[in-house]
């Protein structure tokens, strides 16, 4: 893995998407970075850590990065949500708050067990299987999914074509083995044992995760809290980045507000 270390203050490890790197949040860096310590991280696979093969197994990467960085409030966007809120779960002496951005304990929707908030069941898999007849053509068709339904759609995916490739195109290895997560992960049944508080961030226009799946899965979390943004669509920091700041500014202020003298 790579992480960079922006800004002074209280610590924040963010975690991006599938595909991304640490790089998109420049958006949160230009907003916090004069009051916390941003630790932006590339996953294996990704941006500057391409050449890591290291499998994204949630728990021994959260693990790792507990260590590199302990005491921080994790943030995780998309995909990158599965790894904060593994670390969350199991190492709450570690992690001070978790953040979610458009990042849901179950991406895929399960009519059966009444979760409506998801994709439908074979979008991760045919992207896959995308992937193998047109790499670029298909990240490109997955940064206009991303920016879709954004009152901002046209300037946000013109950030993402500009910085998503900026560190190079992410290995394949780590977009099938990501793909792999998007579609299996399921946390629902491990919330209620969430230990650490929690905001979960959303835009209501989100066509990847539906507004519905983040406020339902804060009310499966003890101590957490749900923000819907109007206007944004899967990436809120880059449509509404003022707001996003704010909130994620709210929170860490009261979570070091909860920490003994």
């Amino acid at each position: 893995m790579f992480i960079e270390t922006r800004g002074h203050g209280p610590a924040l490890a963010l975690i991006h998407g599938w595909a991304m790197h640490g790089g998109l949040f420049a958006p949160l860096v230009e907003r916090l970075a004069d009051r916390y310590t941003l630790h932006l991280v590339d996953l294996p696979g990704h941006g500057h850590a391409r050449e890591d093969a290291t499998a994204l197994q949630p728990e021994v990467l959260a693990a790792t990065l507990v260590a590199r960085l302990p005491d921080a409030v994790w943030l995780g966007w998309s995909l990158g949500g599965q790894f904060a809120l593994r670390a969350a779960l199991d190492h709450p002496d570690r992690v001070r708050g978790l953040v979610m951005v458009a990042a849901s304990p179950r991406f895929v929707r399960d009519d059966a067990d009444g979760w409506p908030h998801g994709v439908s069941t074979g979008l991760f898999g045919d992207f896959g299987d995308a992937l193998q007849r047109d790499f670029r053509g298909t990240l490109e068709g997955f940064l206009a999914l991303e920016a879709l339904g954004s009152a901002s759609a046209q300037d946000e995916l013109r950030k993402l074509r500009s910085q998503a490739f900026e560190r190079g195109e992410p290995a394949p290895h780590a977009l099938q083995e990501g793909l792999q997560l998007l579609d299996a992960l399921d946390l629902r049944a491990e919330l209620p044992s969430l230990q650490v508080p929690s905001l979960w961030l959303s835009g209501r226009r989100d066509r990847l995760v539906p507004a519905g799946a983040m406020p339902a899965a804060a009310a499966l979390a003890p101590d957490a809290r749900s923000v819907v943004i109007a206007n944004a669509g899967h990436a809120p920091f880059l449509g509404a980045a003022d707001e996003v700041a704010a909130e994620i500014d709210a929170f860490m202020r009261a979570v070091d507000a909860r920490q003994p003298a």
